[in-house]
């Protein structure tokens, strides 16, 4: 049986003066412990939630954003499979967006950093395929959608 988790792809949008155009940037935490990988807040389901509680959940315990701090994006969750650990593990994200562009994050003792990143830069931290292709996906939909 897969360990299941659930998370968030924060992003912010800053709109580019006098250019007609709007810079995506997601929020991307890096771990304390293991590779000291850089993935968005994420945790593992608990008895009793849904897989969308569980993600606001980790995304308040991990980054201090709170529910009520974001607007979720209709219409967009992925799926990823891989192995952690030696284990299969199957963690669903989805996409929501600050409300405030100067909110601020506030890191638990599972992460030792944190960065606002364009695409680019988010995908060359992010390491793992699965997660740079949900990234990249995630952008795609912000960019051909008007969310």
């Amino acid at each position: 049986m897969a360990l299941r988790a659930c998370g968030l792809i924060i992003f912010r949008r800053r709109l580019i003066p006098k250019v007609d155009n709007t810079t995506v940037e997601f929020l991307l935490l890096q771990a304390s412990d293991g590779i000291h990988h850089w993935t968005p807040p994420k945790g593992h389901v608990e008895p009793g939630e849904n897989e969308l509680e569980t993600a606001l959940r980790e995304t308040q315990e991990e980054a201090g954003l709170k529910a009520s701090q974001l607007t979720i994006i209709e219409g967009f969750r992925r799926e990823l499979n891989y192995v952690a650990r030696e284990k299969p593990k199957t963690v669903i994200y989805w996409l929501a967006e600050v409300k405030d562009y100067d909110v601020e994050v506030r890191l638990s003792h599972e992460h030792q950093a944190y960065r606002w990143l364009g695409l680019d830069e988010a995908c060359q931290l992010a390491q793992f395929k699965e997660m740079k292709a949900v990234l990249q996906e995630g952008h795609q939909y912000l960019c051909s959608t008007v969310a």
